[in-house]
């Protein structure tokens, strides 16, 4: 099945179109001139409808890519000597290219295993008592990053959320996260951003839309304002300062208008429960992961792998490919019929 001309795509929301509503908005501020480098109202207007969002004062600097706001965020949550612990399955670990120690200027990554894509508190309190902290010889502990939702699609609850919040704040550390599918978990939960950020004890947040139909736009969000006066100095310093900044706020203006976030999200995380539930039934067919968002990991069996290898599906195989193992995601423009066709294919 083709859809527009184009393949029938489980492989990324990135690869996803932009959303009609959010196209339209860039075309819109495409009228006229406007005050540069963040100087217009879209812009003021964005952090005006986050303060909403999240029922509390806060900073918002928008940025072109997710690989920006993760590793800018950190760079002033650290110094060069600083340890960030994070997931061993965590973007900034694995698909960021160096970025987190080039901003940072050093900062270690410091991996730990966990269930399902997340760290645990009683791992992380007892890393932090043998941590070396004060001693000249180890690098310092400086931050915790964690993902929401996970590089396993899983959400976490905001009561552990506190959890980490409360060794961060006990061992004084910052406590950053990674959202970049922030929408797809907040859907699942069905609670108020603020209980999963800032009330939880997050410093500084990665807010992402760009895997959830903007172009190319997210916004690193500081609720520890203090965190947030260096911030457009590293901004400008890391070439994210955009001259022609209406153009990103108007993507997320229009993302955060009317629920437009949450629509798009929670249809995306339909239908991947839907593909979830389909691939459950296939004979020999194994999810691996609870599917709390858009993302599904599955063990398929060797002749479902044969028939996804030559149709016109769009897919990752994840791991060592003798595992069998494959990573479906679905975006907001997922219809019910590449569901459908996508299960044929596997059955």
């Amino acid at each position: 099945m083709v859809k527009n001309g184009t393949l029938v795509n489980f492989a990324s929301d990135n690869s996803a179109p932009v959303a009609p509503t959010i196209l339209a908005a860039i075309q819109k501020a495409n009228a006229g001139p406007m005050p540069s480098y963040g100087n217009d109202p879209l812009t003021r207007g964005v952090e005006e409808k986050l303060k909403q969002i999240f029922e509390c004062d806060l900073r918002a600097f928008p940025v072109a890519t997710g690989t920006a706001a993760n590793v800018l965020g950190l760079s002033v949550m650290t110094p060069p000597y600083g340890a960030i612990y994070c997931h061993k399955l965590a973007h900034i670990e694995h698909d960021e290219c160096g970025a987190p120690e080039f901003y940072t200027h050093g900062a270690k990554l410091v991996k730990l295993d966990g269930a399902d894509g997340k760290l645990l508190p009683a791992e992380l309190e007892g890393l932090l008592k043998n941590s070396g902290a004060g001693n000249v010889h180890h690098v310092q502990p400086s931050v915790i990053d964690i993902t929401q939702a996970t590089e396993s699609g899983t959400a976490y609850q905001p009561q552990e959320i506190a959890e980490i919040g409360l060794v961060a704040k006990k061992y004084d550390l910052g406590l950053h996260m990674d959202g970049a599918r922030f929408a797809n978990a907040l859907c699942h939960l069905g609670c108020a951003p603020a209980d999963i950020t800032w009330r939880a004890g997050v410093d500084v947040l990665s807010f992402g839309a760009t895997k959830n139909g903007a172009m190319g736009a997210e916004a690193v969000i500081f609720f520890n304002l203090e965190k947030a006066r260096e911030f457009e100095f590293r901004r400008k310093r890391g070439a994210h300062l955009f001259s022609k900044m209406r153009y990103l706020s108007a993507q997320l203006d229009a993302y955060l208008t009317d629920d437009l976030w949450l629509d798009l999200a929670g249809h995306a995380n339909r239908m991947a429960r839907a593909t979830a539930e389909g691939i459950s039934a296939i004979p020999g067919a194994e999810i691996l992961y609870p599917v709390e968002a858009n993302m599904i990991f599955a063990r398929l069996p060797e002749v479902s792998l044969e028939c996804l290898a030559v149709s016109d599906i769009l897919y990752y195989r994840n791991g060592d490919e003798s595992a069998g193992e494959v990573r479906l995601v679905t975006s907001w423009n997922t219809s019910e019929q590449d569901v459908n066709h996508l299960l044929k294919v596997i059955a």
